[in-house]
């Protein structure tokens, strides 16, 4: 490819452009490295979003590359004076190219404008950008999401290849018209790349303050009740019913609450999964994980506790899985044989394992990282809905617990565990 997806793009004449939110969601991985990197924006226009988030996340070592859209005349030449424009620390780390034929290799290719078109183009589109990847290197590109009841093809192209390729993507609502960035990893990535990693934002999830956001779950839940008031109120328009749905409306948003956490800077320090009381620290071995001890730290979460979960150190996630089992009490011993999912984690200290276990009123697991994504320590990766139990295994050699049974956690904050 010598240019950027124009014939992807002109497949469909409505024109997509993506706010600051969703430039956001396609330059979140590249932002969130903070060691040397290399990244590649195509088809950038003139005061885009999307370079400017680029541009925004650039550090010392970084090196960032543009090629303008072909829909623009004199993109290049316009794209170098606005780069100059920024000052002299910004020039010397931002590259304008006529093509993206003249590209290096790099560790991160994010595409302005929309992949769109028939199942062959998008195919023959990311296969060519996969090549400008160095090994390990991720793809991030856009298309309109899919609305219910409409077919795209392209769209379901994209999902294919995410399925395939994906180590996460992003529903942006707050966008006209609403978009899902998708990531792509064709080759694995370095386990010690992890360390370089601040947690990424979920754009899904809504702000209510600045140290405050609810989960996206939470809003559909909340307008769900909103909605049956809105049914009863209709229907019934003499009963006060519709008070029950309505009012339940903000303890359940409320529920799935989503805090900013401070996560400590100390690389030896393991921290709690979730919010809770610690229900205990015990040595364990489960083949599942391989041959030797592990040192399991079980956290129980009440209904009042927020409940999402945070990677308790920096890993890949090298394997996923469900357990059956049944759906005793979170407190009780036996729910260590409940219905839980298992996120198993490549670290520089070895495999890590968290456990979301289901309770009595728990029925359902979140889980958000697939297999190839990279967590950083503190970043959240999914919930449970209701009463529940994290538990976390740690290599029984090389990890000594700090906490005792009957203490208080915090998710992403308290640490629980120190490396040896």
């Amino acid at each position: 490819m010598t240019q950027p997806p124009a014939a992807v793009e002109s497949a469909r004449p409505a024109r997509v452009r993506l706010g600051q939110r969703g430039a956001r969601a396609l330059t979140a991985e590249f932002g969130r490295h903070v060691g040397p990197k290399t990244a590649l924006v195509v088809g950038a226009e003139i005061d885009s979003p999307v370079l400017q988030a680029a541009i925004d996340a650039l550090v010392p070592d970084a090196r960032l590359a543009v090629v303008g859209s072909p829909a623009a005349a004199g993109a290049a030449a316009a794209l170098r004076i606005q780069v100059e424009a920024l000052g002299s620390w910004v020039a010397d780390r931002v590259r304008v190219l006529d093509s993206v034929a003249e590209s290096d290799p790099v560790d991160f290719v994010m595409v302005a404008t929309p992949l769109r078109g028939t199942a062959e183009q998008i195919r023959a589109e990311l296969d060519d950008l996969g090549k400008r990847l160095n090994p390990g290197g991720l793809l991030s590109v856009y298309a309109p999401a899919a609305l219910p009841g409409m077919r795209d093809l392209g769209a379901e192209e994209l999902d294919r290849q995410s399925a395939l390729y994906g180590v996460g993507s992003d529903l942006v609502l707050r966008n006209r018209p609403p978009v899902r960035v998708h990531r792509l990893r064709y080759t694995p990535a370095d386990v010690a790349t992890v360390t370089r990693l601040v947690p990424a934002d979920r754009t899904s999830s809504v702000p209510l303050t600045r140290g405050m956001h609810i989960d996206s779950n939470g809003i559909a839940a909340a307008g769900l009740a909103l909605g049956l008031a809105a049914v009863a109120r209709a229907t019934r328009p003499k009963s006060r019913l519709w008070l029950l749905p309505a009012l339940a409306a903000v303890p359940v948003a409320a529920f799935f609450r989503d805090p900013q956490r401070d996560v400590p800077a100390d690389d030896a320090s393991v921290v709690a999964a979730s919010d809770g009381k610690v229900l205990s620290v015990e040595r364990v071995r489960d083949e599942r994980f391989g041959d030797g001890e592990f040192l399991r730290i079980a956290v129980f979460l009440s209904v009042l506790d927020v409940h999402v979960n945070r990677s308790p150190v920096a890993g890949k996630v090298a394997d996923f899985f469900v357990s059956d089992g049944g759906f005793a009490a979170a407190m009780n011993p036996a729910a260590e044989h409940n219905v839980s999912a298992y996120t198993v984690l490549e670290t520089p200290h070895g495999t890590v394992v968290v456990a979301q276990r289901t309770g009595l009123i728990a029925r359902r697991i979140v889980q958000r990282a697939p297999v190839g994504a990279l967590l950083a320590k503190g970043e959240r990766f999914g919930l449970i809905r209701f009463g529940s139990r994290t538990d976390v295994y740690l290599p029984a050699s090389g990890a000594t617990a700090l906490v005792a049974p009957g203490d208080r956690v915090l998710g992403g904050t308290t640490v629980i565990a120190r490396w040896s």
